[in-house]
């Protein structure tokens, strides 16, 4: 004879379905909450568990988990999870946490037959509709770059940043037929709301390029609302982290723990791509990236189009101002003195004649005496860089939360003043929300 375990904290559903289950010819087994229950199925080793999501001592979840975990004991069990809510997230966690389905109360008799008998076995999971997706949108004629998160670290909202904003590290481009976002901190949030406007519903096609994945550059994808859309499709590229790929890490900042919908759940259609080389090309834009002195796996692009090109390093720290510094420990010599440099200029002729270069700027140099290795730079680094590379606009980027509208003006002024004394033609920004910058390379005289 099969044998059920029925774990609920409600007397009147252990009734109703033990009373179902014993007219079928099961024999039935009850308990009264989580812990319980564990113990019972390691004592009756039951055919099947119908388990209860929400129980005091021990949820559902743990039961799953903690039966899962003893499969050698317990072979071939079957868990049906039941629950009064009916959240998709609720769903998706059962089945990952071990359950093989998911019943919302109230039950059916027909309904816990037909799954105990294996007449239904097929586990429900989220999908789009149905149907052909329609073509991609075509984007509007002309490349260019807009800011929708200039921030470093962590969001500053407040009167005090109204100007540059407060969002961090988001950059759209849209070049040669191509939507490109870099990075997706909480400014994407802004352009995912501005793409459903203008689009209206139409399928959108874009590729989302990871520098990296600190919180401050992934923190805002789960409010990206294209990944919503159903017809939609989301490239997202990037270089695998020292622990998790991109898509565990991005998984992990959607459990159920912190947001209340999972990166699987979400109706559009999501490619993880991990980048093993360092050039390649997204539809006619070509990308090269290279390895930046930042904690972890950081890169920076350069993305090459018909009508200009774009740098793109939020996260970077001057290799000899960190390893050379007074302050810094480690060997000075001439041996690492050579190395710094050499990696220094590796990164100028990555940059060479690029015509808008986004340089991480955190920093100015006093601030920089106390945050040595920390993987940002002081503005005076990232001018001197992009003097050296002769590039045509450099924007500061990855402002620090402790700087307000009027210390980043200051910022900009002294920089513009630096570029003069070197007698040069090159521009400086600072870089802000909404500021958009054409793609248009100047013709050859």
């Amino acid at each position: 004879m099969k044998s059920a375990l029925l774990i609920d904290d409600d007397p009147i559903v252990r009734k109703v379905l033990s009373n179902t289950l014993s007219a079928a010819g099961w024999a039935v087994h009850e308990a009264r909450d989580g812990e319980e229950g564990i113990q019972a199925a390691l004592r009756h080793r039951p055919d099947a568990v119908i388990c209860d999501l929400l129980m005091p001592r021990c949820n559902g979840f743990q039961v799953c988990r903690s039966l899962r975990e003893k499969a050698a004991e317990l072979p071939g069990l079957k868990i049906i999870v039941t629950t009064h809510r009916g959240f998709a997230t609720d769903r998706l966690n059962a089945f990952e946490s071990g359950a093989d389905h998911y019943l919302v109360k109230p039950i059916l008799a027909e309904d816990i037959l037909r799954l105990l008998e294996g007449r239904d076995a097929v586990k429900a999971s989220p999908s789009g509709p149905p149907g052909t997706p329609a073509p991609p949108a075509q984007l509007p004629p002309g490349n260019l770059l807009r800011f929708w998160g200039v921030r470093g670290s962590i969001p500053t909202p407040g009167p005090t940043t109204v100007f540059y904003g407060g969002n961090t590290t988001c950059v759209e481009v849209r070049a040669d037929g191509q939507l490109i976002v870099l990075d997706s901190g909480s400014g994407i949030r802004l352009l995912g709301n501005h793409l459903a406007s203008e689009f209206k519903g139409r399928a959108l096609e874009l590729t989302l390029l990871l520098s990296h994945t600190h919180w401050d550059h992934i923190q805002g994808f789960p409010f990206f609302a294209p990944a919503y859309v159903a017809n939609n499709l989301v490239r997202i590229m990037g270089y695998e982290g020292y622990r998790k790929g991109l898509e565990s890490t991005l998984a992990v900042q959607m459990e159920s723990n912190y947001f209340p919908i999972g990166l699987r759940q979400l109706p559009s259609s999501i490619i993880f791509s991990e980048q093993r080389e360092m050039d390649f090309s997204i539809g006619p834009v070509r990308v090269r990236s290279i390895f930046v002195n930042h904690p972890g796996v950081c890169v920076g692009y350069r993305l090459d189009t018909s009508t200009g090109s774009i740098a793109f390093l939020p996260d970077h720290e001057s290799y000899a101002r960190m390893r050379l510094h007074p302050r810094a420990g480690g060997e000075k010599g001439q041996q690492t003195l050579d190395y710094c440099r050499a990696e220094d200029q590796k990164l100028i002729e990555f940059l060479r004649d690029v015509d808008v270069l986004i340089l991480d700027a955190q920093y100015d140099e006093a601030e920089y005496q106390t945050h040595i290795g920390w993987g940002h730079s002081c503005y005076e680094d990232s001018v001197a860089t992009a003097l050296a590379a002769g590039v045509r606009q450099l924007c500061l980027f990855h402002h620090d939360p402790l700087h307000d509208d009027a210390r980043i003006s200051r910022i900009v002024a002294h920089a513009r003043d630096l570029v003069s004394s070197h007698g040069s033609s090159m521009t400086v920004e600072a870089a802000r929300e909404g500021l958009e910058i054409p793609l248009l390379k100047p013709k050859p005289a």
